[in-house]
């Protein structure tokens, strides 16, 4: 017990915003005082959910490139920066009365556990992946049937990477019969769409030239939906394969003191052919 020689006794709460156990509702103050219209950040405070969206996007390619990369200890910083968009929009939205990150939070609960009355209902687990897909899909029909959406394909967002818009497009309607029954009409169609590419290039029609070319894009997308490819992750592959190689070809010519702006395609040719060996064998 202090006796009156100790001195006065402090009880000084800690705030919040520098309480480094602080987790959610330290995250949730943290935002709130920077979007407070008199004492918060400038640029925080002219945000709004447009300006703030392609950060959004930005953050979880971020995320998903730290997994592609296995970059483990990364992933938690990039998974930190995806949950502040959340955070973000959630707060935009309760100073505009949409709705809270308590109720943001409760609606993808509820969500969730209304897709998976087998984990969370009656129903019993005992079924195969292919049942539970059916079941999944029959249950957010069901959620776009009740938000009114008529159409076969309304709700698939348009703001998606356009190749993952299309396979999602082509599932939808490959639901109701609208589908090539087989790989080889695909592969088919591809060379269609390919001679009228080469037809419009000819033709020096800039425009037709595009709309030919998006075609021809957005078949190469069905084709993998009907491999099992996702078109956005072997793209990324590709991309990544193609930075790797090609920055063995800096290095090379780098040890002769040259850039590639100082070497041809020639030789720039067969140091790529000697990445591709390079890159087969490690």
């Amino acid at each position: 017990m202090k006796n009156a020689s100790d001195g006065p006794v402090h009880d000084q709460a800690v705030d919040p915003v520098h309480d480094p156990e602080g987790g959610m509702p330290r995250l949730l103050e943290i935002m709130r005082r920077l979007r407070d219209p008199e004492t918060g950040c400038p640029w925080d405070i002219e945000q709004d959910f447009a300006s703030i969206a392609p950060y959004t996007i930005e953050e979880a390619y971020e995320v998903a490139d730290a997994i592609e990369r296995e970059a483990w200890d990364e992933l938690e910083g990039e998974l930190g920066d995806l949950l502040l968009q959340t955070v973000y929009h959630t707060a935009m939205g309760e100073e505009r009365g949409f709705f809270t990150f308590a109720s943001v939070a409760n609606a993808i609960s509820d969500k969730m556990v209304a897709r998976h009355p087998h984990v969370f209902g009656d129903e019993s687990r005992d079924k195969s992946a292919a049942q539970q897909t059916r079941d999944w899909e029959r249950i957010k029909a069901a959620e776009r049937a009740a938000r009114a959406e008529a159409g076969v394909l309304d709700g698939v967002a348009a703001g998606l990477p356009a190749l993952t818009r299309a396979v999602k497009l082509q599932k939808r309607a490959a639901r109701v019969g609208f589908d090539w029954p087989d790989i080889g009409e695909v592969v088919d169609k591809i060379v269609e769409e390919a001679g009228e590419l080469a037809a419009a290039q000819n033709a020096a029609d800039p425009g037709e030239i595009a709309a030919e070319f998006g075609d021809l894009l957005f078949v190469m997308a069905n084709l993998a939906r009907h491999l099992g490819i996702d078109p956005e992750e072997a793209l990324r592959r590709t991309n990544s394969k193609f930075t790797q190689r090609f920055q063995y070809i800096e290095e090379r010519l780098a040890e002769d003191g040259r850039r590639p702006e100082d070497s041809n395609l020639a030789e720039m040719d067969t140091l790529w052919d000697a990445a591709k060996r390079h890159f087969t064998k490690t």
